[in-house]
């Protein structure tokens, strides 16, 4: 079993590789498609760490990625907050199901998120392209199994339970 320092900094690796996937550029007609990385990154460590990460770890994730995206202090803070105590509720279900029941309950995970980002951006009078919303969560899906069996090599070659 590893030390709490060794997975505080294990956990913290997977959070800047996803905050830095999530800033890396792209070319135009596919940022409608960026993944939440850091949001599928916290779902993971969630799950699967649910006595180490929670609404406070999505809180902070959350704080970073707003002032990464330059956005309205919070909204990210709320919804990663909200979307990792959905996650701490349902994880011994979610942990159950296989990797294509998964993929639904990612989505299911992922459309509050979705909602809050479309009503937020709807009362600031900010909307964009419905594929702007509905694109990360469609991507995140598609890539949840992938992102599932890497961190879970990395938490299992980490020792990390």
């Amino acid at each position: 079993m590893a030390s709490s320092f060794t997975r505080f900094r294990i956990i913290l690796i997977t959070f800047v590789v996803a905050m830095l996937l999530a800033m890396m550029p792209l070319p135009e007609w596919a940022r409608a498609f960026r993944p939440e990385w850091a949001l599928l990154v916290l779902i993971y460590w969630t799950m699967a760490l649910p006595h180490d990460v929670g609404p406070g770890t999505g809180w902070l994730l959350g704080l970073f990625m707003d002032v990464a995206y330059s956005n309205l202090l919070g909204i990210h803070a709320l919804t990663y907050a909200l979307v990792a105590y959905l996650v701490l509720h349902l994880h011994q279900r979610i942990r159950i199901f296989p990797l294509q029941q998964q993929i639904i309950a990612i989505g299911l995970i992922l459309l509050p998120y979705t909602l809050i980002l479309l009503w937020i951006d709807g009362i600031r009078d900010q909307t964009q392209p419905a594929l702007a919303y509905w694109g990360p969560l469609i991507t995140g899906m598609l890539l949840w199994p992938w992102i599932f069996i890497l961190l879970r090599k990395v938490r299992r070659g980490a020792n990390l339970s």
